[in-house]
């Protein structure tokens, strides 16, 4: 075809083409003068706007379900978090400056701050930077920055998008995203996917196209074409929501859990309703990230309860505290660090700590008790058995049945069977997995490709661990975003994999897609897919050795 082709990695499948809507960038750097004649009126302003954005996105919540509205009522929260504000406050009142630029300085902070953490958490500092935007917005009375009023159906191409944006988004107007940064975990993808809308991240170069009347959009292959002449308007075909009745198996009638990932009372209610059999990861920080002290033991155990009660007779993984020396969390009396992601997080804070990581095991035991969810346990950032066996033995002292740890590390997928015998249970965490064998930070657009899910290289260090569970007889569950596609879905069953967690939206296709496939066909297609040369490649085989098409 004329014109141009870009690639990158493809997050929700479907083909569309349309014209192109540029999201406006983000808001530039506010001046730290001239300094304010009234320096306390001038920090007083402050509270006011971020409540006024909060207001705003509550309102926008309440027309929508779903992710969307939980995307939205959460980046509200943010807004409404008295903490920004007060920093803010502060600097005004302390270095004189003008009430937009200390937001922009005050949150940014904040957001640097969830970058170091990595993971889970460094995705959240873009909720951050759009709460900041926003907030500045208000403040100097101009249109917040994103996506602006579409006249007609459209493909929209952005740098990224804020959370508040892609979760507002109307799936009737817009027929594609395209963003040049971005990642597969991103909210871009995941939203995206829960609208149905086509969308390719880390599309290096979009931005730089100059008069091109529409893109034709592949978000499954991750290809983006530029023709010379005008495109037609096409939108994706949409798919009706699979049947399925909610017991994860094969054709052939292997049992394989289909549950979800959780970290708010709301999401266990959407995942409830969805059909989830249980829960895989469920993620414990929220209790933790708006608090300046630990949280106490009976605060601990109220919330949880919370999150785990609709799941009433049903099991529950709880990860324990994600956390690293360098989070803005004080009881962890954080030191600095010349790489956070590589330094003193997740179950190494709790070797450093025991007592924190013992009160929060006292919370959950009695969270459990409170709710009556079958609740096991694991822990994140492990990479020797010596960890492991260090981490069930609290597990068991605190009178919880079951220890699992999280396998994130590359020596830890290596050392599988000997971690295995230590504990009863292992859950493949895919995102910081691919982050960790490709040495390749998940947050960076420019990287995204080589944290697509489908490397091969990952692939293989999976099949190890899924040998390892058949071998000790013990089960292998993943918990990554890689378990929310469909197609590898099915490869990682072929890999040994005994139970898939992911978002509420993916559960009916990924549990429908399973139950059209045999074992035989799984395995199949994990072959396939092993010995694949890339990432476009392993699909491929995978999908034509499945009976699922290109």
């Amino acid at each position: 075809m004329a014109g141009m082709q870009l690639t990158g990695v493809g997050v929700s499948p479907g083909r569309a083409s349309g014209p192109v809507v540029r999201v406006a960038e983000p808001l530039g750097e506010p001046l730290a003068t001239p300094a304010p004649a009234d320096p306390e009126a001038e920090a007083g302003r402050i509270a006011p706007a971020a409540a006024a954005v909060a207001d705003r996105l509550n309102a926008k919540a309440a027309t929508v379900e779903g992710d969307a509205r939980a995307v939205l009522e959460t980046t509200a929260a943010m807004a409404a978090d008295p903490a920004l504000a007060a920093q803010a406050a502060k600097l005004v009142r302390d270095r004189s400056l003008p009430a937009p630029r200390a937001v922009f300085e005050a949150a940014n902070v904040f957001a640097a701050s969830l970058e170091a953490a990595g993971g889970y958490l460094a995705e959240r500092a873009q909720d951050v930077r759009d709460v900041r935007d926003r907030i500045i917005a208000e403040l100097l009375d101009i249109d917040p920055p994103g996506v602006p009023e579409l006249a007609g159906p459209s493909v929209l191409v952005a740098r990224d998008l804020a959370p508040a944006d892609t979760a507002g988004l109307d799936p009737a107007m817009v027929l594609a995203l395209v963003t040049e940064e971005g990642g597969p975990t991103s909210h871009t993808a995941i939203l995206a996917r829960s609208l149905g809308i086509p969308a390719v991240v880390a599309v290096r170069g979009v931005l730089a196209l100059e008069g091109v009347a529409g893109l034709v959009v592949d978000g499954a292959t991750g290809v983006v074409l530029a023709p010379d002449g005008p495109v037609a308007v096409l939108a994706a075909a949409v798919e009706a929501e699979p049947e399925w009745d909610g017991t994860g198996r094969t054709a052939d009638g292997q049992r394989v859990k289909i549950i979800a990932n959780v970290g708010s009372s709301e999401d266990s209610t959407t995942s409830v309703a969805a059909g989830a059999e249980g829960v895989g990861l469920f993620r414990t920080e929220f209790c933790y990230l708006a608090a300046t002290t630990e949280p106490s033991v009976e605060a601990q155990r109220a919330a949880y309860a919370k999150v785990l009660t609709p799941f009433h007779g049903k099991p529950v993984v709880v990860r324990t505290l994600d956390a690293g020396a360098d989070k803005p969390l004080p009881f962890l009396t954080p030191e600095d660090e010349p790489n956070p992601a590589l330094g003193v997080r997740g179950l190494r804070i709790g070797r450093e700590q025991p007592g924190v990581l013992d009160r929060q095991l006292e919370a959950i035991a009695g969270a459990a008790e409170d709710s009556g969810a079958e609740v096991s346990v694991m822990a994140p950032m492990v990479a020797t058995a010596e960890e492991a066996a260090w981490f069930a033995e609290r597990v068991r002292a605190a009178g919880l049945p079951r220890a699992g740890v999280m396998i994130e590390i590359p020596a830890a997928a290596l050392s599988a069977k000997e971690i295995l015998a230590e504990v009863d249970f292992v859950s493949l965490g895919t995102n910081d997995l691919a982050q960790y064998v490709f040495a390749a930070d998940r947050m960076l657009g420019a990287l995204a490709g080589l944290n697509d899910p489908w490397q091969p290289a990952l692939l293989r260090l999976i099949a190890l661990v899924g040998e390892a569970g058949a071998e000790l007889g013990k089960p292998v569950g993943v918990c990554g975003e890689a378990a929310a596609d469909p197609a590898l879905g099915c490869v990682l069953v072929g890999l040994g994999v005994s139970s898939l967690s992911m978002n509420a939206a993916a559960l009916a296709r990924v549990g429908s897609t399973l139950g059209g496939v045999t074992t035989d066909s799984c395995r199949q297609a994990a072959r396939a897919a092993l010995a694949a040369g890339d990432p476009a490649r392993a699909r491929q085989v995978a999908r034509a050795a499945l009976g699922l098409g290109a």
